[in-house]
């Protein structure tokens, strides 16, 4: 399944499936409203199963002015418990934004990373972004979504850097798909480490032409398939991978819905697909 939003956001949390991974199908209507944060929006939906089989979603809830992001869970997609604020950035008054925060679960650790993008004006040599662009990645890890680790850096490449998503490609390898979101760039590269938490080497060239982002990665047996919002050309394209340094370009095999905006792909059982149906 693909979680989903339709701009600008208000509607809320929308979901596609497929059966093979190329082939993609809207589930009609939103399956949960936003009502927590400044702007109350919901962009960017992030959902990971945890072992238990309960679904944890995470998503941006505004532009500019909060210092966290929303929270809720559920058991079968559609049933979900209040809404929580998670304030990760509340220790940072200067910060601006908190943008597309991304689930991970850590099997070795029995832990949920959550990664997402901030600009804390000033904070890093500027570049070619205004303060107000200039990004980089964070994290907080939990076990039980009630308590949460005092956030901290996850990846400074030396540019604004937002969209990225953690990858397990191997016993202790994993790769980190980012948004090189510097103007003359604004494309995807990937990043390469050891750990989950990093630290992840620099990053490759871009994989993707300009005005991409909202990577989401999923694995059909023998390829890795990496889908991404071309918004520049207003729909989304994808690539498919063996190694994470060859890239073929597969736009023209997947087919996913016109309106459709950066989520990402999770599995869930067919019995909870049909329920949904």
């Amino acid at each position: 399944m693909f979680t989903s939003f339709h701009e600008p956001g208000k509607d809320g949390l929308h979901f596609l499936y497929s059966y093979d991974g190329y082939k993609w199908d809207s589930l009609p209507g939103s399956f949960l409203t936003p009502v927590v944060g400044k702007d109350k929006i919901m962009r960017d939906p992030s959902i990971a199963k945890g072992p238990d089989g309960v679904f944890h979603l995470v998503w941006t809830t505004s532009w500019k002015g909060d210092k966290g992001f929303g929270y809720t869970y559920s058991s079968d997609l559609q049933h979900w418990k209040p809404q929580q604020f998670i304030p990760v950035m509340e220790n940072e008054p200067a910060t601006a934004n908190v943008w597309a925060p991304e689930l991970y679960y850590d099997e070795d650790e029995k832990q949920f990373i959550i990664i997402w993008a901030s600009c804390i004006p000033g904070r890093f040599e500027k570049g070619i972004e205004e303060e107000t662009n200039n990004h980089r990645m964070y994290y907080t890890v939990t076990k039980d979504f009630k308590s949460f680790s005092p956030a901290k850096l996850f990846l400074d490449p030396g540019f604004s850097v937002i969209d990225a998503t953690i990858v397990k490609t191997g016993m202790q390898e994993y790769t980190l798909v980012l948004k090189d979101n510097t103007r003359n760039e604004r494309d995807l590269k990937v990043a390469f480490a050891k750990h989950p938490l990093g630290p992840y080497s620099n990053p490759s060239a871009a994989f993707t032409g300009k005005l991409t982002e909202g990577p989401t990665v999923l694995n059909n047996g023998k390829e890795w398939l990496i889908y991404y919002d071309d918004y520049g050309n207003k729909k989304y394209g994808a690539v498919s991978t063996t190694d994470f340094h060859h890239f073929k370009d597969i736009t023209g095999q997947i087919s996913v819905p016109v309106g459709h905006k950066h989520g990402t792909v999770f599995k869930a059982r067919r019995k909870i697909l049909n329920q949904i149906k």
